[in-house]
């Protein structure tokens, strides 16, 4: 929680969802953050998800108590941060609500009341006074959505980040923050690293004593530890050094061949090793340790002259993310016409900065004598990559 006393949270922690967007798992449920600042005037920040509209507007009702709210900020359009903006209005017709030109470009998409004569549009670096508290708008586009916007608050030193900076679950602590906000940045926001390195820079002078995000804790400690994170994550440097073994097994004996692999690279040395079946992972955790890590091995079953369909969706993700600067290694099973490599290959072909390492290996139904040769070599070329 915020620690001014001019703040007041009203956001809401939904437990028993399983999927967030309808494709993320969190088994941990999620936040969404909502505030009220009280000032010479009343100002909310943001809504909620319509699955917890009603116990919001419950919450913002008893925390207003006779006070109405002057204003409403959006920050971001999503549903899942937006879903109460109508029920809000109705309950105070009077109350003006804050974008920018792109938020009310797009708002009239969301229901079709009129809600024009209540805009106050702001532009970027624009301040609003609202008393002791005076906010500077910062635009955001694409991160992830074109009309995000994110706000400073000069007097207390709090900057509003949209989604920036949030995480899956409904843990408020920072504890181990790093695992589910690095899932959740890849899968959401990851695409767009340079629009987050733009706001990087454009925020990058200003005094930031707390961190406010849409989704997770507050971080108000160590701030410089998140900020770095964001940075290495937008520039699509590797966080660690390390390699993501991920395979996909029809019968297994793919399977059997990225154990093998996995454990000759432990034994020349390699101390971060992951080792997944993509079939039966969460895809948003394999994307994120693609990006973790500086090297990738990627094992596929030969499908209908192609790859094995989850292999395939897998590195449909990763280009739909942006991977790059990374090295990659290849290996390939197929019983008749091993066809997985060639098409792997040629989906990573048009990802920046991405090295194909190693000779292919091809194993022909089950691991012979002579394919161990040839990953323990390969598992050489990866542990020197």
């Amino acid at each position: 929680m915020l620690k001014s006393d001019a703040y007041k949270y009203v956001g809401i922690a939904q437990e028993e969802l399983d999927l967030f967007e309808s494709q993320y798992p969190v088994p941990e449920g999620m936040l969404y953050n909502s505030y009220i600042l009280f000032d010479e005037k009343t100002v909310i920040f943001d809504t909620v998800d319509g699955k917890v509209t009603d116990e919001w507007l419950t919450r913002v009702k008893e925390t207003l108590g006779d006070k109405k709210p002057d204003y409403l900020i959006i920050h971001h359009l999503e549903p899942d941060h937006s879903a109460g903006i109508l029920e809000l209005h109705k309950l105070y017709p009077e109350m003006k609500l804050i974008g920018n030109p792109m938020t009310f470009k797009l708002l009239p998409q969301f229901f079709e009341d009129d809600l024009s004569a209540l805009y106050i549009t702001v532009k970027d670096k624009e301040e609003l006074n609202f008393g002791e508290h005076t906010l500077t708008f910062y635009t955001a586009p694409m991160v992830h959505w074109p009309e995000v916007m994110m706000s400073y608050d000069s007097k207390e030193k709090i900057f509003f980040a949209a989604d920036g900076f949030g995480k899956f679950g409904v843990d408020q602590t920072t504890y181990d923050w790093a695992c589910e906000a690095r899932r959740y940045y890849f899968n959401i926001v990851g695409k767009y690293g340079s629009q987050v390195q733009n706001l990087l820079k454009k925020i990058s002078d200003l005094d930031i004593q707390t961190i406010v995000s849409l989704h997770g804790p507050v971080l108000d400690e160590n701030l410089g530890y998140y900020v770095g994170l964001y940075d290495t994550w937008s520039s699509y440097k590797p966080e660690d050094k390390g390699v993501l073994v991920a395979y996909a097994s029809i019968h297994g004996n793919t399977g059997k061949a990225a154990e093998f692999f996995a454990k000759k690279l432990e034994e020349l040395g390699e101390e971060n090793v992951v080792l997944t079946e993509i079939s039966r992972s969460d895809i948003a955790e394999v994307i994120e340790d693609a990006f973790r890590y500086d090297r990738m091995v990627l094992m596929a079953s030969s499908y209908d002259a192609g790859v094995f369909p989850p292999m395939e969706s897998f590195l449909a993700h990763l280009k739909s993310k942006n991977y790059c600067k990374r090295k990659v290694a290849i290996v390939e099973n197929g019983t008749w016409a091993p066809s997985a490599a060639k098409t792997m290959k040629a989906m990573l072909e048009p990802l920046k900065e991405v090295e194909i390492i190693g000779d292919t290996v091809t194993i022909k139904t089950t691991m012979s004598k002579q394919n161990e040769e040839e990953l323990i070599n390969l598992a050489k070329v990866v542990k020197e990559a």
